[in-house]
This record gives C-alpha cells, sequence and structure tokens, in this order.
C-alpha cells in the first residue's frame, strides 16, 4: 500500500478513511499523539515513542486501548503491509466519542494510526530558522493535539523561506522549536533547555545527549537565552521526522559555523546510530 491509515480495527488507504463526527478530537482536539521514522520496513526508537505517548495518555487521564507491546505489534504489521519501509509513522489516542460536552464520556479511547512514506534528511545541509514569542500553555511536555500555535508558527517560518520557528519566553528564554527541539554549542559543550513543562522531552533530543556522552562532549541542560543563542558556536534542531539539523540564519542573521568539526562528529553519530538501527 501506498498509504494506510487504521481507526478503532479498521484498516485503508487514507483517503478511504473516515471518523466519527462525534469523536472528541473533533470538538476539542482532546487526544495526545507520537510519531517516528521507519526505514528498511523498521521502526527506529519505537518502545521509546511509545512509551512518551502512555505518559502523555497518563497525564491527561486518557486511558489507551491497547497495551504497549499490542500497539508496538500492530504498528509492526502495519509498516509491513506498506510497498516501501522508509516511513512516517504516526500515532494518536483520542478520549472517545461522545455528543460535545467538556466532561469526559463514557467508553474507551479511539486509536488512530497513519502511515505514509518518507525519506530521512542526512542533517548535511544548513538550514533557516526565524523566531517568535511562545503564547503556549504550560503543559508542552505532554504531546498533545493542540497545536494551533506551532501550525501558526510554521506557516510564519515558510513564509519567511526558513524551516523552522524557535519559541522564547519572557527573559528572552528559548525553549524550542514550532516541532522540534533546539540546541546550542558554546565552547565545546552541548547546552539544551531543560525537560521541564515548556519543552516537549524530545526522543532525539535523548539520543543527542546519549552521542554527546559518548563522544565525552560535556552536556548541560539548563536554560538559555535567544542571545546565546546569535552568539553560540553552532545551532542544532533535532526531531524525530529530521533526526539532527544544524541552522546557520537565525531572523535573516548568521549563526554558528564556529565549531564544524565537532558539529560533524555529533551529525555522523546520531546517523550512524540511526542507519545501524535500520539495517
Amino acid at each position: 500500500m501506498k498509504t494506510l491509515g487504521y481507526y478503532n480495527g479498521k484498516f485503508g488507504e487514507l483517503d478511504e478513511m473516515s471518523i466519527p463526527m462525534n469523536d472528541r478530537v473533533c470538538w476539542f482536539g482532546d487526544g495526545v499523539y507520537d510519531a517516528g521514522l521507519s526505514r528498511n520496513y523498521k521502526i527506529f526508537a519505537l518502545n521509546e515513542h511509545i512509551d512518551r505517548l502512555f505518559n502523555s495518555a497518563g497525564l491527561l487521564d486518557i486511558k489507551v486501548p491497547v497495551t504497549k507491546a499490542e500497539l508496538a505489534d500492530l504498528l509492526q504489521e502495519m509498516v509491513n503491509k506498506m510497498d516501501t519501509g522508509n516511513l512516517f509513522v504516526y500515532y494518536q489516542v483520542t478520549r472517545g466519542t461522545g455528543m460535545r460536552n467538556h466532561v469526559f464520556p463514557e467508553g474507551k479511547a479511539n486509536l488512530w494510526i497513519m502511515l505514509k512514506p518518507a525519506e530521512i534528511a542526512d542533517g548535511t545541509k544548513p538550514i533557516k530558522l526565524i523566531t517568535a514569542e511562545d503564547t503556549r500553555f504550560f503543559h508542552c511536555n505532554i504531546k498533545t493535539l493542540n497545536l494551533i500555535p506551532s501550525v501558526m508558527a510554521s506557516e510564519k517560518a515558510k513564509r519567511a523561506g526558513a524551516e523552522e520557528c524557535v519559541f522564547y519566553r519572557p527573559g528572552k528564554r528559548v525553549t524550542e522549536c514550532a516541532h522540534s527541539n533546539c540546541h546550542i554549542i558554546k565552547d565545546g559543550k552541548l547546552i539544551t533547555a531543560p525537560t521541564d513543562n515548556l519543552i516537549l522531552p524530545g526522543i532525539v533530543r535523548a539520543h543527542l545527549i546519549k552521542a554527546c556522552k559518548k563522544l565525552e562532549i560535556p552536556v548541560s541542560e539548563t536554560p538559555y537565552t535567544l542571545d546565546e543563542m546569535f552568539d553560540a558556536d553552532e545551532v542544532l534542531v533535532t526531531s524525530s521526522s529530521k533526526l539532527c539539523m544544524y541552522a546557520n540564519e537565525l531572523d535573516g542573521k548568521p549563526v554558528g559555523g564556529k565549531a564544524p568539526e565537532l558539529l560533524e562528529k555529533i551529525r555522523k553519530e546520531i546517523m550512524d546510530e540511526f542507519m545501524t538501527a535500520t539495517n
């Protein structure tokens, strides 16, 4: 199959799938999601992504209608049905189905899955970034479906000819990007925002930290500012769909480019891990 969807036991090409109007996602965006890459029919870091989905669901009192093992098996079964094994694998759980009402409905949560072809970028080409004030709520550690601020920021980036938008809070504290985590390298050290309630604990962020520790590169999980980002030796962007990218422009001004050898060591370590895991 070229694309594949799943909804509560029903399978089909994405353009053939439908959902009930009373699914809570339609009224409130009431749900959580996770996603990652598959290569050669092998889903990268699957258990880590599933753990994060269940954690997000638990924080919102949503009971996932399958076990972790059942979800992993179902995702792999669907991947195996595809024409290509290089895929974006997306799954979400919504609170359930019922007449519009702010209080929770009775019954089980709904499980959605979406697969589409995707090729991973190797991270060797620089990207451009812009900035925007972070006006999201204070539960960014939960991977919810309420993504309007990120949607607006992503469109703003596109219109500016950039690939991502960096969010900042009062005091110009950098949190993350519209759909990625961001990090800086300064004086041989990786600096990344702490996993508090202002950022999503990215799976690839965790792999980035692991890669740096393996390479004996110091890591500091501390807040940093836009001024520090502009002054950084390198600026990195990581996500489950792009893995490890680096930026050379922020709000039209040049950034990074001062530690290319260190940057390449990190990029290569992350890509090698991904390639080995999906061979």
